[in-house]
């Protein structure tokens, strides 16, 4: 089957990094929005004249984030609200990136794109935007970067194609995720109407910084002048209040402050940390000028903070009654309080794990914590290979732990789940696959999941 125009087009943005490799920095997105003419309406461009602009909420930091804005968005969403949703990675389709959702379950954007989108979408998460769509609005990107030169990264298109598309649907409200860092990711050319720190950690310290009160620095440069931030709990407090200061924020405020709750015992349980951070945000929006028009009902937030991202602590149940838990936990910290999670919120069960990971992680820390899970029985582990460049064929994962000697390997991810899902519901077992967020495509293929999918040609 020949490449489709959509196919094209995003094997072109694919490839753009091959020729104008990351640089973070501000300058290439200002000029982007310039000559594409604002689409986003209000921005801290100096030439910005448009009033009439969606508030938007503008979410960083090491970990968290993505869950803490599919939590806010779903909430708004639940208010009756049309929220365009900006996170990364995606997962099966490029498209996943950028999503709209409509208070109107059978409502797709405004229609204008066709009809494919929300029927594929995971529940309450968004419609993905159509490749009419990208088609439509990526060439004039792609054309602007042309005839200004101006040598934009891969994610730097990607959030003008963004902010375009939520400008031209129109769309009440915006949640936005910084990509790397805060301070100069190309994300933070927004005029929020609330800044959120999920929290700090050791990462890209290459380019952050090498402690977390410098990576605390990076992350809170999304704070604005008289404008609202919060912060997590997990957060070197005195860098994001100093940072505060010095941009002249309207408010800095922790969650637990908010809240009026200590956050202090949640130990490994990620997704309370999250929700209450979400739900810390949607209180402080609630009070901010910006929505005082966009009522956020109580109901609306109790619900939408039980939002999670795909692939994160996702339930399925197979045609044959077999439970299954989609995790894409991918280092020991994550895969530690995947464990903790699963004794928490499935005590008792046995576990089949079905793993995979990337070349670059701790194999054998990663190994020790899923021979936990499966009590020492690595019989009931099952190896794969992702379709990625980093990733760590059955050898290696085998060859850096001990664990994974007696774990049984297979070629394709698909032969993975399918053999585990058959032992499992032979066994009572319940089916855990994890490791790399790499797989998750093809796992929700294997079991029949729905989902928005790019052609191989993109592989």
């Amino acid at each position: 089957m020949p490449p489709t125009p959509y196919d094209l087009l995003i094997r072109r943005l694919y490839r753009t990094n091959l020729y104008h490799p990351v640089k973070l920095g501000l300058t290439n997105i200002h000029d982007l929005l310039e000559a594409l003419d604002n689409p986003l309406g209000r921005s801290r461009l100096p030439s910005s004249t448009c009033p009439q602009v969606p508030p938007i909420v503008h979410v960083a930091g090491t970990n968290g984030k993505g869950s803490v804005c599919f939590k806010i968005a779903s909430a708004l969403t639940l208010s009756g609200l049309r929220t365009g949703l900006f996170v990364s990675p995606h997962i099966s389709s490029f498209r996943e990136r950028v999503l709209i959702s409509c208070p109107s379950s059978g409502e797709l954007d405004d229609g204008s794109y066709g009809g494919e989108g929300l029927k594929d979408a995971p529940a309450n998460l968004g419609s993905p935007m159509s490749t009419d769509a990208v088609c439509d609005l990526l060439p004039s990107v792609f054309a602007a970067c042309k005839s200004r030169s101006i040598p934009a990264t891969f994610f730097e298109i990607t959030t003008a194609l963004a902010l375009q598309h939520f400008h031209r649907q129109d769309v009440d409200c915006i949640v936005l995720e910084t990509g790397l860092g805060g301070r100069l990711d190309a994300t933070n050319v927004v005029d929020p109407s609330l800044s959120v720190v999920t929290s700090i950690g050791l990462e890209h310290t290459r380019i952050l910084g090498d402690t977390v009160e410098e990576i605390g620095r990076e992350k809170a440069g999304i704070f604005k002048p008289s404008r609202p931030a919060l912060v997590g709990p997990d957060v070197p407090w005195d860098t994001m209040s100093t940072v505060a200061g010095e941009v002249g924020v309207a408010s800095i405020s922790k969650v637990e402050d908010v809240l009026g709750v200590d956050l202090s015992g949640s130990g490994d349980d990620f997704d309370k940390v999250n929700s209450a951070i979400a739900l810390a945000a949607l209180k402080l929006l609630r009070d901010t000028p910006d929505f005082a028009a966009l009522p956020i009902p109580d109901s609306a937030m109790s619900r939408g903070i039980l939002a999670l991202p795909p692939c994160r602590f996702q339930p399925h149940t197979t045609p044959t009654s077999v439970p299954c838990i989609l995790d894409a936990a991918h280092n020991p910290s994550a895969l530690s309080h995947l464990r903790s999670k699963l004794r928490a919120d499935r005590p008792g069960e046995k576990l089949r794990v079905v793993f995979a990971c990337s070349s670059d992680k701790d194999i054998a820390a990663c190994g020790d914590i899923v021979s936990d899970m499966v009590e020492g029985d690595t019989s009931r582990v099952s190896l794969c290979v992702a379709q990625h460049p980093r990733a760590a064929s059955v050898e290696e994962l085998r060859g850096a732990s001990r664990v994974f000697e007696g774990a049984e390997g297979y070629d394709t991810v698909k032969g993975a789940v399918d053999g585990a899902v058959a032992k499992a519901g032979v066994e009572g077992e319940t089916v855990v696959i994890c490791g790399t967020l790499f797989i998750m495509a093809d796992v929700r293929e294997a079991l029949g999941m729905e989902q928005v999918r790019d052609s191989d040609f993109l592989e």
